[in-house]
């Protein structure tokens, strides 16, 4: 269960950052993409981040 979780919180994380860029217009890839420049992205990947640590962190207790 935990090896899952951190799978999954780690695609969150870089998932989440993506939105981060890509709603904020500081990345521009894939160029066609209808998240760039659109601010309820970033605030969309800033919570799926956070999830993302989340799981990290519960995923490293013992």
């Amino acid at each position: 269960m935990k090896i899952a979780a951190r799978i999954v919180g780690v695609i969150a994380l870089l998932m989440g950052l993506l939105w981060i860029g890509q709603g904020t217009g500081v990345v521009k890839w894939p160029a066609s993409s209808f998240m760039i420049d659109v601010r309820p992205w970033a605030i969309r990947g800033a919570v799926l981040a956070v999830v993302g640590l989340g799981l990290l962190l519960w995923s490293r207790r013992k």
